[in-house]
C-alpha cells in the first residue's frame, strides 16, 4: 500500500464499498456524536467523511486532533444509510470507518477558520494566504483560473499560433505607467525596466518573419490598486499576427472568448457575434468606451427640445457655448431614459445620488396621467415634453434624467448615472455575457494641464489615413486603428493595427512632442527594425485576471490571484518590499536617499 493514499479524498464511490483504503489529507472539521467521532477529511480533490468508534485502539489520538491537522487513515469504505446521504457532496453516498490514525502534522490556533469561510479582513487573509487559499471558494477559484488558461493555450495552438517568451528585463519606456526598475550591477547607475506589456517585443516577432504569436504574458506596473486590477502585476493574453487588418484580429479573437465564456461560463449565454461600436458612439449611447450591453439604456442628444425653451439653466448653456469644436467645446443636453422610474421617490433618489457624487443635482422629467411632471416639464411645455416622450418611447410610469455641459466634461457621469439607474431599476440580465468592440478611437488627445497633443491610446498604432493624415490633419481629428474588446461593462483588452513604416512613426512621435533624437534613444530599436522591411500587423492583449474575474462572478481580482499584494502594494506574506543590506547597495552602487517621516 502506498505510503499516504490509495485514493484521494474527492473519489470514494458506492462501488468501493467493502475496500480497503488509505487516505491523507487536513483535518477539514471533527464532530463528536456522543460516542463516534466523524473527521471531515479534505484534500485538493475534495472530502470524506471518516468516523471511529470509542472502542477503536487509535480513538484517544483521534480525540486530539483539531482543524487543519494533517492525518492518515487506513479504513474500509461503508455505504451511508439513506437519511444520512449527502447530496452535496461527491463522496456523500459513503463513509469510512476508521482503522488506524497517524498524525502527519499539527496545525498552531488558526489565526482565520478554514471551513466556514467567514469573511475576514483582507490583511489577515494575505498575511496566511496559504490558510486562505485552503478555502473551498478561493481554492476552487485557482483551480478555474488554471483550467481557463491550459484552455486558452489549446484554443490558441489550434488556431495556428505559437507560444513565444519575451524578455522579462527590458528598457525604461516613457510612455504609460511608472515602471518598476532593476539596477544592473555590472553596468553602475544603469537600469532595466520589468516590460509594462511585450508590446514591442511582440512588435518584433512579427517583424522577424514569425506570423502568428502568443503568450500568456506578465506585465508589471508600479500604479495605485484597484479591485480588477494588482498594484504591481498582472497577466494578458498576448497576441499578435502578421498580415491583417482589423477585422481579421477581431475574427482570431472572437472565437477563442466565446468558447472560453461557453466553457466555463456556467451556461450563461454568450453573444455570438460580437456588435462593433465606434468610440464616439460608445460615449454618447452610454456615456463610456466600457459599455455593460446587459443595460437596456441608451442616452441621446436632446438638445434641440431645450434650446431657446423657457427652461433658462439648459436654454443658457447652449447658447453660451456653441460654434466651437463638437464634443470639446459645444454644450448639449443628453437624456437618460429609465422605463419604470416614473415616481417622485426614485427620482429624488437619483437627485441625491447625483449630489453625493460631487453634481449639483439630476434633472429629470417622471410621466403619469399621460404627462410630465416635475419642474424641467413645468419650463419646458406641455406639447414639446410629449413629443420629447414619443421620441425615447417612454409612457406612463418612466422617466426621462437629463445632464447638460460641454459632452468631455459630463460623459463620465452620465455614463455612471446611466448603470445606476439600470441596477437600480433592475433592468440588467445579469445571467449573460455581453460583448462587443470598441473601435476607432483618437490618435491624439489634447493634454490640458500641459498644454500639448499626446497619445491618447497606444503611440505604435497605425493612423487611419497613413501619413497623409498626419501632415494634412488636424491632430485631434486623427482616428487609428485601435481597438478595446469589452464584456458586461468590463475593458478586457485592447488593440491595434500598428504603424510598420518608420516615416509614420517619426511623424506621430512629433505631434506628441517627441523629437527624432528622444525617438532613436527610446525607441530606437523598434524605430531601426521598421528600417528593414516590416509586415503590416495587428494584435490584442485581453487580461487574463480580468477574464478569470468574470468567470468566477467576482469584482476583486484577489479572489483568483494566487500570491497576490495588498492595496499598499504590501506582499504581507513574503514581507515585500523590505530592505536589503548596505553590501547589496553597495555592489548595486546606489546610495538611499530616503524622505525623512
Amino acid at each position: 500500500m502506498h505510503a499516504y493514499r490509495t485514493h484521494n479524498c474527492g473519489e470514494l464511490k458506492k462501488n468501493d464499498v467493502g475496500s480497503d483504503v488509505r487516505l491523507s489529507g487536513w483535518v477539514h472539521r471533527v464532530r463528536d456524536h456522543g460516542g463516534l467521532l466523524f473527521i471531515d477529511l479534505r484534500d485538493h480533490y475534495g472530502i470524506t467523511q471518516c468516523v471511529i468508534e470509542p472502542e477503536n485502539a487509535n480513538f484517544a489520538t483521534a480525540e486530539t486532533v483539531r482543524s487543519e491537522w494533517v492525518i492518515r487513515i487506513d479504513g474500509k469504505v461503508d455505504a451511508r444509510s439513506d437519511d444520512t446521504i449527502n447530496t452535496n457532496m461527491p463522496t456523500g453516498d459513503v463513509e469510512v470507518r476508521i482503522s488506524s490514525l497517524d498524525v502527519l502534522s499539527e496545525a498552531s490556533e488558526l489565526p482565520l477558520p478554514v471551513f466556514g469561510e467567514p469573511d475576514y479582513p483582507e490583511d489577515t487573509r494575505l498575511t496566511y494566504r496559504f490558510l486562505d487559499l485552503r478555502r473551498e471558494t478561493i481554492h476552487g477559484n485557482i483551480i478555474k483560473r488554471a483550467e481557463i488558461i491550459s484552455s486558452i493555450r489549446k484554443r490558441m495552438t489550434g488556431a495556428g499560433f505559437f507560444e513565444f517568451q519575451t524578455p522579462i528585463l527590458t528598457a525604461s519606456s516613457p510612455e504609460g505607467a511608472r515602471d518598476f526598475l532593476v539596477p544592473s550591477r555590472m553596468h553602475p547607475g544603469k537600469f532595466y525596466a520589468l516590460p509594462q506589456a511585450p508590446q514591442q517585443f511582440k512588435q518584433l516577432v512579427m517583424v522577424s518573419g514569425f506570423d502568428r504569436y502568443f503568450q500568456i504574458a506578465p506585465c508589471f506596473r508600479d500604479e495605485d490598486a484597484r479591485a480588477d486590477r494588482s498594484p504591481g502585476e498582472f497577466y494578458q493574453l498576448d497576441i499578435e499576427m502578421s498580415f491583417v487588418e482589423q477585422d481579421d484580429v477581431f475574427n482570431a479573437v472572437e472565437p477563442v472568448l466565446r468558447g472560453l465564456f461557453e466553457e466555463f461560463g456556467g451556461g450563461k449565454p454568450v453573444t455570438q457575434k460580437f456588435p462593433l461600436i465606434p468610440f464616439w458612439q460608445s460615449m454618447r449611447l452610454y456615456g463610456t468606451d466600457k459599455p455593460d450591453l446587459r443595460n437596456p439604456i441608451e442616452m441621446s442628444d436632446v438638445s434641440e427640445y431645450f434650446r431657446g425653451s423657457d427652461f433658462k439653466i439648459f436654454a443658457g448653456l447652449l447658447d453660451k457655448h456653441k460654434g466651437g469644436r463638437d464634443w470639446f467645446e459645444n454644450a448639449e443636453v443628453w437624456a437618460i431614459p429609465a422605463k419604470g422610474g416614473g415616481s417622485r421617490a426614485f427620482c429624488d433618489r437619483m437627485n441625491s445620488w447625483a449630489q453625493g457624487e460631487g453634481q449639483p443635482g439630476l434633472g429629470y422629467i417622471f410621466f403619469r396621467d399621460g404627462e410630465g411632471a416635475g419642474p424641467i416639464a413645468k419650463n419646458l411645455g406641455e406639447d414639446p415634453t410629449a413629443k420629447l416622450r414619443d421620441e425615447l418611447g417612454l409612457a406612463d410610469g418612466d422617466a426621462v434624467f437629463f445632464v447638460a455641459g460641454i459632452p468631455k466634461d459630463f460623459a463620465d457621469f452620465s455614463g455612471r448615472a446611466r448603470t445606476k439607474a439600470g441596477e437600480d431599476l433592475e433592468l440588467l440580465d445579469k445571467d449573460k455575457f455581453e460583448f462587443c468592440w470598441i473601435a476607432d478611437y483618437p490618435m491624439f488627445e489634447w493634454d490640458e494641464e500641459n498644454k500639448k497633443v499626446e497619445f491618447s491610446h497606444n503611440p505604435f498604432s497605425m493612423p487611419q489615413g497613413g501619413l497623409e493624415a498626419l501632415e494634412t490633419k488636424d491632430p485631434l481629428d486623427i482616428l487609428a486603428w485601435q481597438y478595446d474588446i469589452v464584456c458586461n461593462g468590463i475593458e478586457l483588452s485592447s488593440g491595434a493595427i500598428r504603424n510598420h513604416l518608420p516615416e509614420i512613426m517619426v511623424k506621430a512621435f512629433d505631434i506628441a512632442g517627441y523629437d527624432k533624437g528622444v525617438l532613436e534613444d527610446k525607441f530606437g530599436g523598434m524605430l531601426r527594425a521598421l528600417q528593414y522591411g516590416a509586415p503590416p500587423h495587428g494584435g490584442i492583449a485581453p487580461g487574463i485576471d480580468r477574464i478569470v474575474m468574470l468567470l468566477c462572478g467576482t469584482e476583486n481580482i484577489r479572489e483568483v490571484t494566487m500570491f497576490p499584494m495588498n492595496q499598499q502594494a504590501e506582499d504581507l506574506l513574503m514581507g515585500a518590499p523590505g530592505t536589503v543590506s548596505s553590501e547589496q547597495l553597495k555592489e548595486l552602487h546606489i546610495r538611499l536617499n530616503v524622505p525623512k517621516t
